[in-house]
């Protein structure tokens, strides 16, 4: 019965050993396919209360020697407020603790409504100046033809030259990079946003999240500038094409049937920010200007990230199915 059994199963094994084969190769095929390849990253920031967007705190007053505040000393009473005399009498001094904690009070309001008057009402100054405020966590993504395989180098130039340890200098990536884009709309194929509001102390986890899930998505990162680290492949100066190159689609490289370029915008923002909803290149553009145009107080950090980042990489369309299904035709 077992040398029957054997016979039996001897003439399959072949067959079944090739089907297992078969179906590795398929499965590695579909996993390699799930990777949209190189990619670059520039990034930097803290969530951290910018020092620009802290609570004014006006100078300290001090008391003169043997005197007192403005009124100076008065018998018989400590230290007194002429304006004061209707409310607590003698001597024109504080009469008791109570009086002291309503002349604060009195004060703190009065100085509240200066800085709203000064701020001009500003509700995203209010937001600012409270202990755990509201930061807006937006992504904007655009998929772009790989023709425009300058834009990739001006990406290069910028990750090569950024100065990301500094509010001023990420506010600067964020708008050049938006610059970028904004200059080529006739290579914009997809595009998608979003913001997502939460308070400080969490925002972080909810950025870095977002961060990953996009970096997820390379095999590798071939260039990278975080907080001035900078690594990966250094594109040369000479390789920089010119204005004409940019500008003329046949003078790049050629791009093979259904290749793309996504770049991808995150950005931190203190206060509450409203991301346009993008269901065509109006806009698109209206949002690349609105993320472009955030002021280094309100910006906490940012990533730009972009795919494919080395020479010769390319991300196919079944690429961006697979990895960008979000995304909507501009």
């Amino acid at each position: 019965m077992r040398k029957k059994l054997q016979q039996t199963i001897k003439p399959l094994l072949k067959p079944l050993l090739l089907l297992c084969l078969v179906f590795g190769l398929s499965f590695s095929h579909v996993d390699g396919a799930l990777a949209a390849g190189s990619g670059g990253r520039i990034g930097g920031g803290s969530f951290r209360m910018p020092s620009s967007s802290r609570p004014y705190s006006g100078p300290r007053t001090y008391a003169p020697p043997g005197g007192g505040y403005g009124g100076g000393y008065y018998p018989g009473g400590g230290f007194g407020f002429p304006f004061l005399l209707p409310f607590w009498g003698i001597g024109g001094g504080f009469g008791s603790l109570f009086g002291i904690l309503i002349f604060f009070a009195v004060a703190n309001f009065i100085l509240q409504a200066f800085r709203r008057v000064g701020s001009g009402g500003d509700s995203s100054y209010e937001e600012a100046n409270t202990p755990n405020p509201t930061v807006s966590v937006t992504k904007l993504q655009v998929g772009l033809l790989a023709s425009a395989r300058g834009l990739q180098t001006e990406l290069n130039r910028i990750a090569e030259t950024a100065d990301t340890n500094t509010d001023a200098g990420r506010a600067e990536v964020l708008q050049e990079a938006s610059l970028a884009l904004l200059r080529h709309p006739e290579y914009w194929v997809y595009a998608g946003g979003s913001t997502q509001q939460a308070r400080l102390n969490s925002a972080e986890a909810e950025f870095n999240r977002l961060a990953l899930g996009e970096r997820s998505k390379f095999t590798e990162e071939t260039l990278s500038n975080v907080n001035n680290q900078l690594k990966g492949n250094i594109a040369r100066q000479e390789a920089l094409p010119s204005n004409g190159e940019l500008d003329n689609p046949t003078r790049l490289i050629s791009e093979g049937p259904g290749e793309y370029i996504i770049v991808t915008l995150l950005a931190a923002t203190l206060g509450k920010y409203d991301m346009p909803a993008i269901n065509g290149a109006d806009e698109l553009r209206q949002a690349l200007r609105q993320i472009g145009s955030i002021p280094s107080d309100r910006l906490l950090a940012i990533e730009v990230l972009w795919t494919p980042q080395a020479p010769g990489d390319t991300l196919t369309s079944d690429d961006l199915l697979a990895e960008y299904a979000d995304l909507k035709l501009v």
